[in-house]
């Protein structure tokens, strides 16, 4: 029998983006995929906490009869999975982030609200609005930026996972950062790594943050690498 494994979208993503990595993927797992509230055209239930998005996992987990999984979370995607570990023990097994960023004080949350402006993305982007608009159909794209830069903001301002928080995480759990990845940095990936119980650091060559510009079939590899080994250094 195989084991589960689910993966996990970042902010302003959806499932779809994870479906290429998913079918490299589906040989060896069971693989999941789902949408958090309000992304991928999901119903918004109100105001984004990374906890509501814990509780999209356990109610998916539920529904499909699923005890545990192994978790692979790329950039939010990564923090909820951790946060999930960290509130229902026993749910996750091994957890893999990538592009995760973990470090959120005020002015770290307001450097990543600057880049949430729909009016300046509509404007200056217009590709990138038009993408986000067609993912996330039919709910208003430009709603779904607001309240994540909301919840980022929240997480700057004390909301954010704590080294205490990290350091009663079980699991094995391997961290993942590229080297040209310019919204994480590689030092705040260490220093997660270092506060878990079996926290591993894996700095990939030439991967950047988003999820399109990295080689898929490369993830794919580091993923199945991980999860069928005893040991993720």
């Amino acid at each position: 029998m195989k084991e589960n494994l689910i993966l996990l979208h970042g902010a302003l993503g959806s499932k779809t983006q994870l479906e290429p990595l998913k079918e490299l993927l589906s040989s060896a797992f069971d693989v999941y995929t789902l949408n958090f509230s309000g992304h991928g055209g999901d119903l918004i239930e109100g105001p984004f906490t990374i906890d509501l998005f814990v509780r999209n996992i356990i109610e998916f987990m539920d529904t499909h009869h699923i005890l545990s999984a192994h978790l692979f979370g790329y950039s939010m995607g990564g923090y909820v999975a951790l946060q999930l570990a960290h509130q229902f023990p026993g749910r996750a097994r091994k957890i893999i982030t990538l592009g995760t960023k973990f470090h959120w004080d005020p002015a770290s949350a307001a450097k990543e609200v600057r880049m949430m402006n729909p009016e300046v993305i509509e404007h200056k982007i217009p590709a990138f609005a038009d993408t986000l608009a067609k993912r996330h159909a039919p709910a208003a794209w430009k709603s779904i930026m607001i309240l994540t830069a909301e919840m980022m903001t929240e997480l700057g301002a004390g909301k954010a996972m704590t080294a205490a928080d990290f350091a009663t995480i079980e699991n094995e759990v391997l961290i993942c950062i590229g080297t040209d990845d310019h919204m994480v940095t590689i030092e705040e990936s260490e220093n997660t790594a270092s506060q878990l119980k079996k926290g591993h650091l894996k700095i990939i060559e030439g991967f950047r943050h988003p999820l399109e510009a990295i080689d898929i079939d490369q993830l794919a590899v580091i993923i199945l690498e991980s999860l069928q080994s005893g040991n993720q250094s």
